[in-house]
């Protein structure tokens, strides 16, 4: 049977969701008179305890002894504030690339497409996650009117997405924007 979930187990991970059903079936299964103390019995316990380690001050945020390389940089809210953290990162930076995920790790396809054809070319770049932050994932789009991601700024201008990218690729143009021959 299909039963909705709970908004307490949607804060698990799927393998943890299943240990715990798990338990919680052999906590069942075990003979009725002990049934109040099996809960509290070794199979069950180690469960109940991870579970409550999950649920109590779970967060998605970052450790305070996270390095600072590792936390989100933009940290604007509002359609000003991130148009104006947008803009002075294009006009500070001669190729800005915002991306979902970061050079080294790209989280899409696309993105990865871009970082492979910048690299290629030995374009000297700035990247900005866009998956960091939901305000800056929706303000780039807002900021230069193109629904997609990867987005590249070069010179300040915005040129396009990831298919713009390979036909200048294809097309030599990057060899011309940036003097190599």
């Amino acid at each position: 049977a299909f039963y909705p979930a709970r908004p307490h187990t949607q804060q698990m991970s799927g393998p943890l969701r299943r240990a715990v059903c798990l338990g919680a079936r052999a906590a069942l299964r075990a003979p009725a008179a002990s049934s109040a103390a099996s809960w509290s019995s070794s199979a069950v316990a180690p469960l109940a305890a991870r579970t409550a380690t999950a649920f109590g001050g779970f967060s998605r945020g970052f450790a305070s002894d996270s390095d600072d390389d590792f936390k989100p940089k933009t940290h604007a809210s509002g359609n000003a504030e991130i148009a104006a953290v947008i803009a002075a990162d294009v006009k500070d930076n001669r190729v800005v690339l915002f991306m979902k995920g970061t050079p080294a790790s790209p989280r899409c396809g696309f993105s990865s497409t871009a970082v492979q054809i910048l690299n290629f070319h030995g374009v000297e770049y700035v990247s900005r996650d866009v998956l960091s932050n939901e305000d800056l994932r929706e303000g780039i789009k807002n900021f230069s009117s193109w629904p997609t991601v990867p987005q590249l700024f070069i010179d300040g201008e915005f040129v396009g997405g990831c298919d713009i990218m390979k036909q200048m690729h294809s097309d030599g143009e990057f060899e011309k924007t940036f003097g190599k021959e």
